[in-house]
């Protein structure tokens, strides 16, 4: 194809693209979706508010336990033919990741230099990390993250980015954790995948920009959970769990501020109550 036609045809096809967003809107799941240069890959999702989802880190993931269109699951623990499964099942599908404490039971546990290991934070196995050390952490970032796309997860949510606010044995600082929580988003975005900011309420305010949806326990425990709002103002899903709340108590909040609200139990499994 000359110069010429190449470029009318590629008029009319952000034309059409145009036009079918305009008449379609936002699908069932949330999507935002358009098509990347080249045509080769498509933009990564954006989680609207609103969304329903379903949280199981333990057990083996059930695509039918749960109607909902959101799932997200261990990015360890599961592999490509289940997030192809609940994909089959129409759900979108986000990889949880922590990347804020090593952890002695995941398969690149001796990747971790240890001089980047801190105290112990409170779960079994789990030390902080030293965030600081950009240049050792982000390879092995980098690399889980490779993991989640390559299984076809559409987002990640990277756990534990709020290290400056707990006694890691490091003396971080808020700058620290937002350059660091900059670092993952753009690890996540440079391979397609949206990403959540995990907790970090404090930050919401400089980082709501660069992430594309947010994950929150125990908001409604604390009241806490009008901090959330810039998502919210912003078009982007709060995916919300409370463990010891009645949803009584918090779900008229919840649906009132537009979060993603539902009671789980702490081990995560297949259980919940939704608002």
């Amino acid at each position: 194809m000359r110069h010429g036609a190449r470029a009318w045809a590629a008029l009319l096809i952000v034309l059409a693209v145009s036009v079918t967003t305009a008449l379609t809107g936002c699908s069932g799941t949330g999507d935002d979706r358009g098509t990347a240069s080249g045509g080769q890959r498509e933009e990564r999702w954006r989680p609207r508010p609103g969304l329903a989802w379903q949280w199981q880190l333990d057990g083996r993931v059930d695509a039918a336990a749960a109607d909902v269109p959101v799932y997200d699951i261990d990015g360890f623990e599961n592999g490509a033919a289940d997030v192809a499964r609940l994909h089959r099942a129409g759900r979108k599908v986000i990889c949880y990741i922590n990347v804020g404490a090593r952890e002695d039971y995941r398969p690149d546990k001796d990747a971790f230099p240890r001089s980047v290991l801190g105290r112990p934070n409170g779960w079994q196995g789990e030390r902080w990390l030293d965030i600081r050390r950009i240049s050792l952490l982000r390879p092995i970032m980098e690399r889980r993250f490779d993991m989640c796309r390559e299984k076809g997860f559409d987002a990640v949510e990277p756990d534990l980015v709020e290290g400056y606010s707990h006694d890691t044995g490091f003396p971080l600082t808020a700058r620290d954790q937002l350059r660091y929580n900059r670092m993952i988003a753009g690890i996540a975005h440079e391979r397609g995948l949206s990403v959540g900011l995990k907790n970090d309420l404090p930050q919401i305010p400089q980082l709501v920009d660069d992430f594309d949806f947010a994950v929150n326990e125990q908001c409604a425990q604390y009241a806490e959970c009008a901090r959330l709002t810039p998502f919210i103002e912003a078009g982007k899903a709060v995916f919300h769990v409370e463990y010891t709340e009645p949803t009584h108590r918090f779900c008229p909040v919840s649906r009132e501020l537009g979060l993603s609200s539902m009671r789980k139990k702490w081990e995560l499994g297949v259980w919940r109550r939704a608002c």
